[in-house]
């Protein structure tokens, strides 16, 4: 470790002579009488002149300090301490005459007068460079208070013997960045007036090349409110506009700074004993603050921010604001302060007024339901919705709006305030007519939003508000919005209108949209008229169909409008009504026909492509020849466009084109000679496999074009690209081979074709280097589709999958072991067993592999071959196999599980003679630890596994250790047990199981007594009807059941008696089901829902047990109780009873004697009429 290598030799002869050539220096300065002893904290003090200012003449600049003597031997030649890259003063390059002005020393930029900046341009370096073992110092000018820039508050002169108060901010333009401080956010930022503006009246209006309006800062006080929103540093106001990643970190900094807040002088005497004393610190040291270092550097307080900030005075601790609301509420957000602040000010809300007392009562319920936990949220939810009318739309909305507007509003928060205004649109009805704009102007752009379901609360917001305020309110708010200048609120005012409609009808929105697309007066109008027509259509789909008529001949004239973008429109949304109609309504479009086909041949560019689009849907729509004689027509048009650049064009092209053949009575014949030469000369190429949306066209185009033409005439002609030296074009034809073979099988490939493919899918597939589940799935589906014709090729097919099982990366070995597993079943057909054999073993060698996904990938082409040759004849032996997967069932990695559990099921049913019962056991215990993965297949194999095991060897042990696990804690556990319980008493049947199972109620444990329950509730729900010859065997224990305190005792016991009754219907076991309903009917009156429900369910068995009129009987007892709460559930079993057996209760009904006025007496022939 310490031998000292070659670098180590030549940085020590480098220090050797540096060090030699410094001594030979100061040995000449002593001669000459010029070498000066310089104290560490002197070396800024050895000049102390002021910096260049703006208004002195070229004269006045101080001479640049002579370099020292290593510096001056090497010119040009950057200091290793120094950021490379920046000038040696931080002024403009170019500007101190005799600095080296190499390419890399710094940016060229601002070289023009006007750009300078003052106090920049004359600048001089540093008078000496800090030492090592010094506190860093930044090139900050010798005289504070006249070196600040225009970004800095100016400061004022400070003596020597000041207190250090705090290290300036580093200025983002002045001075070169350490390596040890962190650069300021290069924000723009107000002038601030005073030591740096230039001596002229007033302020200038835009700080040079800034954003900024100067005169902002009047005074240079601190700004407040939103002026300071501009600034580097956040403010509470500010945090409206971060992101939820930077308010978490701004809460995260805050609690850090507050625990590792300095302790005060007094606190620490307080700590130590006596005799401690505070030692000075070393001359010239400042400590290093870089407030930059922080998200919340300098806060600047904001209008209506209720904190306020003050400054921290010596010696006292600070004082920490109480920034969260008095009583019952939640937590309150920093970004949230804006909304709530009024809640933070401690009033006594008797003395206020009524308005102010309601405003308050509303934020605090909007807290409650934005913050609050879902108990208080449900309960402040009721009451904003009860409370809606009492409160007025005015002061709801003036709160609600603003919040949901908050950038920082997380999707639950956004999800919560939707539902809040739902409610409270419902309650106010025709009261929110006057907030109608409003609401709009905040929801309108959720239906543009990224998120799915954003668009989705927006569309249920505007549904609802136009149920609420009606159709003439919604059109005449929107109305003026409709030929508005602006196309981002035309767009969101159609989408509006598009929700307006499905909301309350399109035929009560047809007049006013018949107005607006022929409107003389502007053609915003028009275009946002026929806009809104498509939205309905992209909206409502189907249901536009009793409209379609209508709505076609509202913008049929858009065909042919003189401006351009209202013709792209109307084709675009011809094409959205086509869409939504398929397949019907083609005579509607009838009127459109010759203007779109006009068109096509008028119209180039992005007007072309909407009127492609629109033909492409109407084609489809069409009889077969009329469908026929319009794709000829429109081909024409398309084969041009074939070789356009235009990426969007391309992709409308290859769907026309698709949609086109898809047609009936488009015939195979004219596809090949006329479609195909020219798409494969314009589409198959390298260009079109780059971009994803291209290629996922290009493919399901070929896909429809071979549906018509066959496999071999669209194979034939990409077969030989699988060679391609690209490789995600090699991925596309694969998939393009697959998606046809999958569709059409391989009948019409003939051999040579089979030789090219089975070639170039080998190729393909050696040749990967990102191992992708398109090459692997294409190889499988193309193989199974050959079927037997693969025989010859297999040799060849496995000598790859075994050279590429070896492979040093996972993901090869991972594909491999994959494609096994696809291909068993065809080796099988092809009936070469002893190549399956071979490959057996070598998976068997590989099942210590490291990688779970690989081991997974490997169970599973074990498990392919084990399927197809059968136990007898797998190679390696079951006996030997079996034992490697034991361990292996340990793995928690959910792939291995699912497939090692699926191996072990496989064999436990097929061929458990070949495994000791010893070896069994092993397994079940094993088995157990399964019992609680998180994906329900492996949970399903492995009770499964229990019944095949317990049927191999027997279901005593099995039992036995099923049984001990219903112990555990873990509820999945224990319920995955007892279904696998009742599995064993299935496949062993029930008589081996019972006396066991019934022999542990015995444990006055409350987990095994309800798990006995529940297998037995699972047991009788598999064994059926076999059921009978065991009802009396355990009637004394649900007898038990049913009369424990326990509620979960009861519910399980209900469920068993369900399944046990519908089981035993017909078999004569009525007296042992009355017995038993006599113990649950009392569980009436329980409140328990799951129990209410298992006792309900319970009453449904014995229904369909005992018949109908039975329990009739018994619920007519308390139909008529005096109390409504008996009532209630007494009718609730009634009606469920007429429900299911309405015919058969009409025996059972009572004789009733005549009165007065009412005859209830029926006869027989009553009855039977």
């Amino acid at each position: 470790m310490n031998a000292r290598t070659y670098a180590h030799i030549m940085q020590e002869a480098r220090l050797k002579g540096e060090e030699a050539l410094i001594r030979k220096t100061m040995a000449e300065r002593s001669k000459e009488g010029t070498l000066q002893v310089v104290s560490n904290g002197e070396a800024a003090k050895v000049a102390p002149r002021k910096r260049g200012r703006w208004d002195q003449t070229a004269d006045d600049t101080p001479q640049a300090k002579k370099k020292s003597t290593w510096e001056a031997e090497t010119p040009s030649v950057a200091r290793w301490d120094e950021t490379p890259g920046r000038a040696k003063g931080g002024e403009t390059p170019g500007a101190t005459p005799g600095q080296s002005t190499r390419m890399w020393d710094a940016t060229p930029g601002h070289a023009t007068p006007g750009h300078e900046t003052p106090g920049h341009d004359k600048m001089t370096p540093s008078a000496r460079r800090n030492r090592w073992d010094e506190t860093p110092k930044t090139d900050r000018g010798e005289t504070p208070g006249h070196n600040s820039g225009w970004a800095e508050t100016p400061r004022t002169d400070r003596g020597a013997g000041d207190p250090i108060q705090e290290t300036p901010t580093p200025s983002a333009s002045k001075r070169r960045s350490r390596w040890d401080e962190t650069p300021a956010a290069q924000t723009p930022v107000a002038t601030p007036s005073g030591a740096m503006t230039p001596s002229t009246p007033h302020t200038p209006s835009m700080t040079p090349g800034m954003m900024t309006p100067g005169g902002i800062t009047p005074g240079g006080t601190t700004p407040v409110g939103p002026k300071a929103i501009g600034m580097a540093t956040p403010s509470p106001g500010q945090l409206v506009n971060m992101t939820p990643e930077q308010i978490h970190a701004f809460r995260w900094e805050r609690e850090i700074d507050e625990r590792n807040r300095p302790m005060t002088d007094e606190e620490l005497d307080a700590l130590f004993p006596p005799g401690y004393e505070i030692l000075p610190p070393p001359q010239g040291y400042v400590p290093i603050r870089t407030p930059a270092r922080k998200l919340t550097a300098t806060p600047t307080p904001m209008a209506g921010t209720p904190q306020g900030f003050y400054m921290q005075k010596e010696g006292s601790t600070p004082r920490h604001d109480d920034s969260q609301p008095k009583g019952n509420l939640p937590l309150l957000k920093p970004e949230d302060a804006q909304y709530f602040d009024k809640l933070l000010q401690d009033v006594d809300e008797e003395s206020l007024s009524p308005e102010e007392q309601k405003e308050r009562k509303i934020m605090k319920l909007l807290l409650k339901i934005k913050n609050g936990t879902p108990p208080m949220r449900k309960a402040a939810l009721r009451q904003i919705t009860d409370k809606a009318r009492e409160f007025g739309a005015g002061p709801l909305f003036n709160q609600i709006l603003p919040l949901l507007m908050s950038p920082t509003l997380e999707d639950q928060e956004r999800h919560l305030l939707v539902k809040v205004i739902d409610r409270v649109l419902y309650k106010l009805d025709d009261l929110v007519r006057p907030y109608v704009h409003k609401i709009l102007v905040v929801i309108e752009p959720l239906l543009i939003d990224e998120d799915y379901y954003a668009r989705v609360e927006g569309r249920e917001i505007i549904s609802n508000l136009a149920k609420a305020a009606g159709l003439a309110t919604m059109i005449s708010t929107m109305r003026p919005d409709i030929d508005n200048i602006d196309e981002y609120v035309r767009n969101t005012t159609a989408r509006a209108f598009a929700v307006v409609a499905s909301a309350l009808g399109i035929p009560s929105l047809l007049p006013f949209l018949k107005a607006v697309c022929k409107s003389k007066k502007s053609w915003q109008a028009r275009h946002t008229g026929i806009k809104i027509v498509q939205q309905i259509a992209i909206l409502m789909g189907c249901a536009i169909l009793p409209h379609l008529r209508s709505l076609v001949e509202i913008i049929e004239h858009g065909l042919v409008d003189e401006q351009q973008k209202v013709r792209t429109i109307t084709a675009l949304a011809l094409a959205a009504l086509a869409e939504a109609a398929t397949p019907y309504g083609i005579e509607s479009f009838d009127s459109v026909l010759k203007p779109l086909w006009r068109g096509i041949r008028q119209h180039r560019g992005k007007g072309l492509a909407a009127f492609l689009k629109a033909i492409g849907y109407l084609i489809p729509l069409m009889d077969g020849e009329y469908a026929d004689y319009y794709t000829r027509e429109v081909m024409l048009i398309l084969i041009r466009e074939f070789q356009s650049p235009d990426e969007e064009m391309k992709k409308i092209v290859l769907k026309v084109v698709k949609q086109c053949c898809a047609t009936d009575g488009v015939e195979p014949g004219y596809i090949k000679e006329e479609i195909l030469p020219h798409f494969f000369k314009h589409f198959w190429n390298h260009r079109m496999a780059l971009d994803r949306r291209n290629y996922r066209q290009l493919v399901d185009t070929t896909v429809e074009i071979a549906n018509k033409v066959g496999t071999s005439e669209i194979v034939n002609r990409i077969v030989d690209d699988l060679k391609d030296e690209n490789e995600q074009y090699r991925k596309m034809v694969m998939e393009t081979i697959e998606k046809i073979m999958a569709n059409l099988g391989a009948a019409d490939i003939d051999s040579r074709l089979e030789e090219q493919l089975i070639d170039g899918i080998l190729y393909a597939f050696q040749e990967q280097t990102t191992e992708d589940v398109v090459m692997l799935n294409g190889f499988g589906t193309i193989v199974n589709a050959l079927g037997s014709r693969v025989k010859a090729y297999l040799p060849q097919i496995c000598g790859t999958i075994l050279w590429r099982l070896n492979n040093k990366s996972a993901k090869v070995r991972q594909q491999a072991a994959d494609l096994i597993s696809r291909i068993a079943v065809v080796m099988k057909t092809c009936q070469e067993e002893k190549l399956m054999g071979h490959l057996g073993v070598v998976l068997y060698e590989y099942l210590g592999e490291e990688y779970p996904e690989v081991l997974g990938s490997i169970l599973g082409a074990l498990k392919g071959i084990v399927n197809v040759i059968g136990m007898h004849k797998m190679n390696p032996p079951i006996k030997d196999l079996l034992p490697r997967l034991t361990p292996i069932l340990k793995n928690r990695h959910e792939k291995v599980q699912e497939n090692c559990i699926d191996l072990v099921g496989r064999i436990a049913d097929r061929g458990p003679e070949y495994v000791s019962p010893r070896e069994w056991m092993r397994i079940c215990f094993e088995l157990l630890e399964l019992l609680k993965a998180h994906k329900k297949a492996i949970r399903r194999a492995t009770v499964n596994t229990f019944g095949y095991i317990a049927k191999a060897i027997g279901p005593h042990d099995v039992l036995a250790t099923l049984l001990n696990n219903l112990k555990v804690q873990e509820r999945q556990n224990r319920v995955c047990t007892t279904v696998a319980i009742a599995i064993v008493a299935e496949t062993c049947s029930p008589f081996t199981v019972l006396p066991g199972l019934m022999n542990e109620y015995r444990v006055p444990e409350l987990n095994v007594q309800n798990g006995v329950l529940k297998s037995l509730s699972f047991l009788f729900e598999y064994i059926g009807e076999m059921g009978k010859d065991y009802i009396y065997a355990v009637t004394s224990l649900l007898e038990d059941a049913l009369m424990d305190r326990d509620l979960v005792h009861r519910q399980t016991a209900c469920a068993a008696i369900k399944h046990m009754a519908i089981g035993v219907y017909g078999f004569g076991c009525e007296d042992a089901m009355i017995h038993l309903l006599n113990y649950v009917w009392p569980n009436i009156f329980e409140t328990s829902p799951h129990l209410v429900q298992a006792f309900m369910d319970s009453i449904e068995g014995l229904r369909v047990a005992l018949g109908p009129q039975k329990i009739l009987q018994y619920v007519l007892q308390g139909l008529f109780h005096p109390a409504r709460k008996v009532r209630d559930v007494y009718w609730k079993i009634y009606n469920n009873l007429y429900i299911g057996a309405q015919d058969a209760l009409v025996a059972g009904y009572p004789r009733i004697n005549n009165t007065g006025t009412n005859v209830y007496s029926r006869d027989e022939l009553d009855m039977l009429l």
